[in-house]
């Protein structure tokens, strides 16, 4: 079954997320049919900062170290780490031949705004044409940029998905889904929606982001709590792994 074919609006694809060679490895053994990576994950094993666009010499290593785990892969390679389109197909041609079955393009930029729409819609294009499942991320509820969502959703309608992390609400996740004919990806949320109402409101991939990278973080920690007899500590959220790392 080809990448493509695993997004099935109502049955959607739950996608974990990895971080480095030794957590694709240990998801890829667990009978998920494809597994993605995390920027945030990515750049804090390396110690740099995320959606900096910094990270693709060790985005493009994590790609060709886990192309072989027998699973489908696609990789987040955020606004693709260039605002030139040339250079950006060029970086999804050479992940192409390291066998990578997606990637995710977001239009947000580290100072909050998002790229514009006729560039955002250039970069697309040139990320297409290699075989790979081209993942259109806006980031207008991540940011809260102030941009229309459904805007920019019909605007990136030559990809092959859309992405709006951030989205949560069903009934907002369903007017996105009846604006596209395209697969719908949303980033998993504890305490949100299960996968039940998600595939109620026709979402296609459910991805789980920073999550585990987050939870394997907060599980090492509570392990060696628990040897001096203190509680669990919180599970680490985004903004505070963000400001955690370099700038």
């Amino acid at each position: 079954m080809s990448f493509h074919d695993l997004h099935r609006p109502g049955d959607p694809l739950l996608l974990p997320n990895a971080w480095d060679y030794g957590s694709a490895v240990y998801l890829a053994g667990h009978g998920f049919p494809a597994i993605g990576t995390t920027s945030l994950g990515v750049a804090a094993v390396h110690g740099k900062p995320d959606a900096a666009g910094v990270t693709k010499a060790e985005t493009i290593e994590l790609a060709e170290l886990i192309s072989g785990l027998g699973v489908l892969v696609t990789v987040d390679v955020e606004g693709g780490f260039s605002d030139d389109p040339a250079e950006v197909s060029d970086l999804v041609a050479s992940l192409a031949a390291l066998g990578v079955a997606g990637v995710n393009l977001e239009d947000g930029r580290p100072d909050g705004t998002l790229r514009p729409i006729e560039l955002q819609q250039r970069i697309i294009e040139a990320a297409r044409g290699h075989g790979v499942f081209v993942n259109a991320r806006t980031d207008t509820y991540w940011l809260k940029a102030g941009d229309d969502t459904i805007e920019r959703v019909r605007a990136y309608g030559h990809a092959d998905g859309i992405f709006v992390p951030g989205l949560n609400d069903p009934d907002e996740i369903a007017a996105v889904v009846a604006s596209t004919p395209l697969p719908l990806n949303v980033l998993y949320q504890p305490g949100g929606p299960g996968l039940a109402r998600l595939a109620e409101a026709g979402v296609a991939r459910v991805s789980t982001g920073s999550l585990l990278y987050r939870a394997a973080l907060r599980a090492a920690l509570g392990t060696v709590l628990a040897a001096r007899g203190e509680p669990a500590p919180e599970m680490p959220t985004y903004s505070q792994m963000v400001e955690s790392l370099p700038r």
